[in-house]
């Protein structure tokens, strides 16, 4: 008798643990089966876009807002340079314009001329942009005001940056200044350092060159680190930002844009507005 009710309870209980581990490895398939499900779902929900513009079907709805950001960019732009009508235009460029065209550059909004260039020219302590040569005898070929400047790092000896600069670009007589393009800060240097470094690459391309350079840096960057200290230099100011409409009294160039459409270059190019007319930017220009 006691036999028995220990082996019914022992089938009991095995028939409760088979049914529980039923249920467990059930449950987790269904666990598992919902994850995938969601994940799928939450990434193709992320890439949607993308997934659409694949598959050819992005909707309206996208096209149209992509098209009125540019649309507004490009009304901003309109009147920025018709308040500055009168004043001299220009763009900057480098490898990243690939190849331009250069007999075709010629206006933006096909009414205002551009009048000068700044090409890249180098980067660093050992780096040549790989366009250069071929742009700067182009913008010349196309009878334009050009200038070269110079994309500083901050972590890199800065003499050996300016040899490298001296050493790739030959000015000639109606050229515009040397640049120096500082836009970040270092890694492991104090500012201090940072501007000792900034004021050794000046003095060295000034006393090759017998002009003092131009530096070009963001509105936010010159006012916290430059303006004070640097007082001595022209300045050509990037700021994008649509408050900002007009050119400051103190800067000599402006890029205001980052998204100019011009004949000749494909995609985006920078576009600039120097304080004063065609006849004054000559005035700066290497003798």
């Amino acid at each position: 008798m006691a036999k028995g009710v220990v082996r019914k309870r022992t089938a009991v209980v095995r028939k409760r643990q088979k049914k529980a581990t039923f249920f467990s490895g059930k449950f987790l398939r269904y666990s598992i089966i919902t994850f995938l499900i969601l994940l799928i779902t939450g990434v193709g929900f992320h890439y949607r876009n993308g997934l659409a513009y694949y598959l050819g079907f992005k909707s309206d709805k996208a096209l149209k807002a992509k098209s009125e950001a540019k649309r507004i960019s490009d009304v901003r732009n309109y009147q920025v340079l018709e308040k500055h009508e009168g004043k001299s235009i220009g763009i900057d460029v480098s490898e990243y314009q690939g190849e331009i065209s250069w007999t075709y550059v010629d206006t933006i909004e096909k009414k205002y001329p551009i009048d000068f260039v700044f090409i890249r020219a180098t980067v660093g302590k050992d780096r040549h942009d790989y366009k250069f040569e071929k742009n700067w005898l182009g913008a010349k070929a196309n009878k334009m005001i050009r200038g070269a400047y110079h994309y500083y790092r901050p972590n890199e000896n800065s003499l050996e940056q300016a040899e490298l600069f001296i050493t790739t670009v030959e000015l000639s007589k109606g050229d515009l200044p040397p640049v120096l393009d500082i836009e970040q800060l270092p890694n492991n240097q104090s500012i201090a350092n940072l501007k000792i470094g900034l004021k050794r690459w000046l003095k060295v391309v000034e006393a090759h060159y017998g002009v003092k350079p131009i530096i070009y840096t963001g509105e936010r960057f010159y006012n916290d680190f430059l303006k004070d200290e640097f007082s001595d230099y022209l300045f050509w100011i990037a700021n994008y930002n649509f408050y900002r409409e007009e050119i400051v009294s103190d800067w000599l160039f402006w890029q205001f844009t980052e998204k100019g459409s011009i004949p000749g270059i494909k995609g985006n190019v920078d576009v600039n507005i120097y304080n004063g007319d065609l006849q004054q930017i000559q005035f700066i220009t290497v003798e």
